[in-house]
C-alpha cells in the first residue's frame, strides 16, 4: 500500500511542478520532464502516464497565465505587485509587439525560455486571444517540446544515468585533488611567510 501512494505521488508530484513551472517557477520545465524520462527508462514510472503528467501540467500551468491576463487584463500589472515584477508595462509591450511581427509562434520560442512562458501567455490573455486558439497552438508546441525531451531520456535514460555516475567518480576525484591543490599552496605560502618573517626579525635583533 504504501508503494501505491508512493507512486501515485511520484505521478502528482510531476504534474505539479510542470504546471509551477508554466505558472511562473522560474525553473526549466526539462527539469521535471527529464526526471520523468529516466524514472520511465528505469521502470519506475508507466512511460505514456509519466508522459500524460508532464503534458498535462504543462498546458494547465499555461493556462493559468491566459486566464489570469485574460480576466484581470492589463490592470493585473498595476494592481498585483507580484506579476509587476516579470511583467512590467514596457515589457508587455514588447511582447505585444513580438506578437503583432511573429503571431503565435511567439508560444514555441517561450517554452525554452526561462522566466518569458508566464509573461508571453499572460500578454495572450490580456490581448484575449482566442482560447481555442490559444490552447491549439499551446498543445502543439507543448506536445513537441515535452515529447521531444521526455523521448530522449527515455530511450537513453540508462546511459544518461551510467555518464552522470562516472561523471560524479570523477568531479568527486577533481575536488579532493583541487582542495589537496588549494591546502599544499596556502601551506607553502604560510611557510614562506613565517621564514620571511623570522629572516626580518633576526636582521632586527643584528641591528
Amino acid at each position: 500500500m504504501a508503494d501505491f501512494f508512493q507512486l501515485i505521488w511520484s505521478y502528482f508530484a510531476i504534474f505539479l511542478v510542470m504546471m509551477l513551472t508554466g505558472a511562473g517557477l522560474p525553473i526549466p520545465e526539462e527539469v521535471p520532464i527529464i526526471a520523468a524520462g529516466i524514472a520511465s527508462a528505469h521502470g519506475r514510472l508507466i512511460p505514456w502516464l509519466a508522459f500524460a503528467c508532464c503534458l498535462a501540467g504543462a498546458l494547465i500551468g499555461d493556462c493559468i497565465m491566459y486566464y489570469l491576463g485574460y480576466h484581470f487584463g492589463r490592470g493585473i500589472l498595476k494592481d498585483h505587485r507580484w506579476f509587476a515584477r516579470f511583467l512590467t508595462p514596457e515589457r508587455e509591450a514588447q511582447i505585444e509587439d513580438k506578437f503583432r511581427k511573429h503571431g503565435l509562434g511567439v508560444f514555441f520560442v517561450a517554452r525554452f525560455l526561462v522566466g518569458l512562458r508566464s509573461p508571453v501567455y499572460i500578454t495572450a490573455g490580456i490581448l484575449r486571444v482566442s482560447f481555442r486558439r490559444f490552447l491549439l497552438i499551446d498543445l502543439v508546441c507543448a506536445t513537441i517540446v515535452v515529447g521531444t525531451f521526455f523521448s530522449l531520456t527515455y530511450f537513453y535514460g540508462k546511459e544518461i544515468t551510467a555518464w552522470v555516475k562516472r561523471a560524479e567518480v570523477g568531479l568527486s576525484i577533481a575536488v579532493v585533488l583541487l582542495v589537496l591543490a588549494f591546502g599544499i599552496y596556502f601551506w607553502r605560502r604560510h611557510v614562506r611567510k613565517q621564514s620571511k618573517t623570522k629572516g626580518e626579525s633576526e636582521k632586527t635583533a643584528e641591528s
